[in-house]
């Protein structure tokens, strides 16, 4: 017999607050079971040891899931300092010792020193790929991989609490950052060692964990509830600019025309389209030289609804 539940079209955002010790596919496969979604995905990964905002795209907008992934994230990052661990957190081995009697200002001026623009060089364990593989699987056979440093932007470090060996600080950043590899760099800075006890993800792309739901709250309320819970698909494209076209218009982005567009449209980004009885369509590329709007990223209109 057949006991698993029929799965439905559903499409939204889901900003849920992933729980400790999960990795973001098991949360995500929690959730999609718990909406009974056909499809979904997640954007950005959190490890395990890390909680908080993991905005969760069901259907439809999963088209649209990488404009979060690009998006800045803040982070509330618990540190032990003068021990490191070969993951970079609590998951790994503590594998060397260093001095611990550490002073505030030693610790802001390292903090100081790794705010702006910085380079950083990816930890062994990550999912970037190597050859088809994600890094942690080589790490796991003690193989390093030589990674490339990368272009990051710290915008912020604030120190929340200091009492070494323990600090506790909470970053802005850009795309792309690996805390776990802040917080080695600022003891490195330091002349010590550290790594991560907690992390916890509090904000992204202009969403904020209050805005989050456990899996605890939405396995105990209503379909119906939980069906309310979801944000409509465009709140993932919200900082782009926006259109409205009459219904021919769309339907010749629907059919891969390109339209002639005069209105002055400011940079180079995608373009939101909307209906006149204010529906969300997709985006559109704005080709500037010849004037003209090209379908980028199309809503599927026969069940586009949540």
């Amino acid at each position: 017999m057949n006991t698993k539940p029929n799965k439905r079209p559903v499409n939204g955002v889901l900003l849920l607050d992933k729980p400790e010790g999960l990795s973001s596919n098991t949360a995500l496969q929690k959730a999609r079971r718990l909406y009974r979604a056909e499809k979904a995905g997640h954007t950005g990964v959190l490890d395990p040891l890390a909680t908080g905002l993991l905005p969760i795209c069901f259907g439809e907008a999963t088209k649209f899931a990488q404009y979060l992934i690009d998006a800045d994230k803040a982070y509330t990052a618990t540190m032990k300092l003068g021990e490191a661990s070969t993951t970079g957190d609590a998951e790994g081995e503590v594998i060397g010792t260093a001095r611990t009697d550490i002073s505030l200002q030693e610790f802001q001026t390292a903090c100081s020193a790794l705010t702006g623009r910085i380079r950083q060089v990816p930890p062994m364990f990550s999912a970037l790929k190597h050859e088809g593989k994600p890094l942690y699987e080589y790490a796991r056979k003690g193989i390093v991989i030589e990674r490339k440093p990368r272009d990051i932007t710290i915008y912020s470090i604030d120190i929340k609490e200091f009492s070494a060996p323990k600090a506790v600080i909470e970053v802005r950043c850009s795309k792309g950052t690996y805390i776990r590899t802040l917080s080695e760099d600022i003891a490195k800075h330091i002349g010590t060692f550290a790594h991560l006890t907690a992390l916890r993800r509090s904000e992204t792309a202009g969403f904020t964990i209050d805005e989050t739901h456990t899996l605890e709250k939405l396995e105990n309320v209503s379909e119906d509830e939980r069906n309310a819970l979801l944000l409509p698909c465009d709140v993932l494209v919200r900082h782009l600019p926006k259109i409205t076209l009459n219904d021919r218009a769309i339907e010749m982005l629907k059919f891969g025309q390109r339209l002639q567009f005069t209105e002055v449209v400011s940079g180079v980004q995608p373009i939101r389209v909307y209906s006149n009885r204010g529906r969300f369509i997709g985006l559109v590329e704005y080709q500037q030289e010849i004037g003209r709007l090209k379908p980028l990223r199309l809503m599927n209109t026969t069940h586009s609804g949540r």
